[in-house]
């Protein structure tokens, strides 16, 4: 699935992200760190993966989801 970044706290790996219908989602540090990356900006486009109804993995939409084994 893929999202556009709306919040970014570099201190914690946490934010927030909207779907295209427009739905916002939060993503703890957990799940920023999951993605490999360093840094996230506004309005960048990112991959999600989802664990039920929380967000597990974030990473750039450039990127594959890292596998979980």
């Amino acid at each position: 699935m893929q999202a556009t970044v709306k919040g970014f706290d570099a201190a914690t790996g946490s934010g927030s992200v909207l779907l295209d219908d427009g739905t916002e989602l939060p993503f703890d540090g957990e799940a920023f760190a999951a993605g490999g990356l360093r840094l996230l900006r506004l309005g960048q486009r990112v991959n999600l993966a989802m664990d039920g109804d929380r967000i597990s993995v974030v990473t750039l939409s450039t990127f594959p989801i890292p596998s979980r084994d």
